[in-house]
């Protein structure tokens, strides 16, 4: 009986001394004395200090493991926690290692405890193979249709797009909960089924908050705004969670009105929803008004985090204003950021990039401890803002020969060097690179460029072609970029066929029939020009005249 024992240590001093670590110097001291006692072998209290030991230490699981491994026989509470520990913040190799050698162990049998973490990891890192064996070691153990496990099967399943597996561990459950219907319905949402994870929703006996607001961002991801406010709606009990979902949704359909109005309606207001409506303002192009919120926020008091850091950092490049750029850095360091942190330093440097201080973001660039690839891309695009077209390809090179793949963010950097100085071989080559090498599927923005820079060259029926020969759906950008090469290359037969696909996509852009008559205009077809204008003023399109704005030193 284990009883009295666990009692005894619930009232013993060396016990309550460990309660009240608060660093990492308290707790080598109470290791100290549990080694002098002679307590290493007292699986509850060793428990206690591995527990409170991750939670004061979690960077240090070396020291932790040579507590743990000091035990010469563990039980299954003390390999649960360490299983607990690893998997949370350890690699899904280091996991296995020490599932494997807990099953190993003797006297030792995995419970209905063990398994969730060793799945949760499974489901973060998209690993299906490991999934499936720690699937058929609960199936040996005999606890794979326990709610927890199952629940834990269905989510890891449902990360791998694995349906079908995920259905079907559901199915089997003798028992169901709000969490395992709920990691069916997202199951579905993550792999598209839309239809489905609403049928499930709708059949949910009883439901979380994690159920309203899956269903929510279910119905947000189609751009459906309308049956995600109908949700929010129906909703119970909304919590902050609740609110910032649909106001995140809002800000990405451009609804900045109803977002800032929902805003205004939450009870209270956290870290969270104010970083999503500064950021909402951001992805719509309305800095300004980012940095009207932020002021706000900061008169309330609410400590802005790196998130929010980073937006304002996004509002100032659109800005473009030197002089908000230098006090912007100065305020980072104000509020005590690490403005050489990897979080920050690819946000400067496109930041100084954008606001006219190349000499700066070049600066924080090369001073930058660790290049990663969004900090490469940063700085390749102010160099082909400022038209340092060669700098930008070279700089690419290098990011490859120090062993950092590109990204279909960082080949449309680079084909947009191209496309401005003309460079048709060098853009040739990096789109068979990327195809080839890297297995990337060009994006309607890889097109747009490569049709920009053959229709600049001259090779106008080769970006007809290339148009022609895809089956991705090409934006507006494309179709007008050899629009504008029949301008410039005088091809009007051309240009009434694209300019008729322009029509079809963006029938109220203006700047589709001013291009068309201008083609006309060069060629001496004047009744096309007239035709055109009077089919222009029938449809209620009009020309919006062109503003420009200059920043003027004091």
């Amino acid at each position: 009986m284990r009883l009295p024992y666990v009692v005894e240590h619930l009232s013993s001093p060396i016990l309550c001394i460990l309660k009240a670590c608060r660093t990492g110097r308290d707790l080598f001291q109470v290791h100290s004395s549990i080694i002098r006692r002679g307590y290493e072998q007292d699986h509850f209290l060793i428990a206690q200090f591995i527990s409170l030991g991750a939670a004061i230490l979690p960077g240090n699981i070396l020291y932790i493991n040579s507590v743990f491994n000091s035990v010469s026989e563990p039980n299954i509470y003390l390999w649960n926690i360490m299983m607990k520990m690893h998997c949370e913040s350890s690699s899904l190799d280091d996991c296995f290692l020490l599932f494997r050698r807990m099953r190993q162990g003797p006297c030792v049998v995995p419970d209905k405890y063990t398994f969730p973490s060793c799945i949760k990891a499974c489901g973060s890192a998209v690993a299906l193979w490991e999934g499936r064996i720690v699937h058929a070691s609960a199936i040996r153990a005999g606890v794979d249709t326990d709610v927890f496990v199952g629940s834990s099967l269905i989510d890891c399943y449902g990360k791998c797009r694995e349906i079908d597996c995920a259905r079907k561990v559901f199915d089997e459950m003798h028992i169901r909960n709000e969490v395992s219907c709920t990691a069916m319905m997202v199951a579905y949402i993550n792999s598209g089924d839309t239809a489905s994870a609403t049928c499930l929703f709708n059949e949910m006996p009883k439901k979380n908050h994690v159920t309203w607001n899956a269903m929510i961002k279910a119905f947000m991801k189609l751009g459906d705004m309308k049956n995600a406010q109908r949700i929010f709606d129906l909703m119970p009990l909304r919590d902050e969670v609740s609110y910032t979902t649909l106001l995140d949704g809002y800000a990405k359909a451009g609804d900045m009105a109803a977002a800032r109005s929902l805003f205004h309606d939450l009870p209270q207001k956290d870290l969270v929803s104010w970083s999503a409506l500064i950021s909402g303002y951001v992805q719509n192009g309305k800095p300004y008004e980012a940095l009207k919120v932020y002021s706000k926020m900061c008169t309330m008091n609410v400590k802005p985090d790196e998130f929010i850091m980073v937006s304002l950092m996004s509002a100032c490049s659109q800005i473009g204003s030197l002089d908000l750029a230098k006090w912007m850095e100065s305020h980072i360091r104000n509020k005590s950021f690490d403005p050489k942190g990897s979080y920050f330093a690819a946000a400067l440097v496109d930041m100084n990039a954008k606001c006219g201080n190349m000499a700066r973001a070049t600066l924080l660039f090369e001073t930058m401890a660790k290049k990663d690839l969004i900090a490469y891309c940063s700085m390749m695009q102010g160099l082909c803002i400022h038209g340092q077209v060669s700098k930008a390809l070279a700089l690419f090179d290098r990011m490859i020969n120090e062993g950092i793949a590109p990204d279909t963010v960082a080949f449309t950097v680079a084909l947009t060097a191209c496309s401005q100085t003309g460079l048709v071989d060098n853009a040739l080559q990096l789109f068979d690179l990327m195809t080839r090498k890297y297995s990337i599927d060009p994006s309607p923005d890889h097109y747009a460029c490569m049709v920009n820079i053959l229709g600049k060259s001259g090779k106008l029926r080769a970006a007809y072609q290339l148009i022609q020969s895809t089956s991705v759906e090409l934006h507006a950008s494309a179709w007008g970029a050899l629009l504008g090469a029949c301008k410039l290359h005088g091809n009007v037969e051309l240009g009434e066929v694209i300019a008729c696909k322009l029509f079809e996509i963006e029938p109220r852009n203006a700047g589709n029939y001013v291009l068309l008559s201008n083609i006309y205009a060069e060629a001496n077809r004047w009744l096309n020009v007239v035709r055109l204008r009077d089919r222009m003023s029938e449809k209620g399109v009009r020309k919006v005249p062109g503003v420009t704005y200059l920043e003027t030193g004091a």
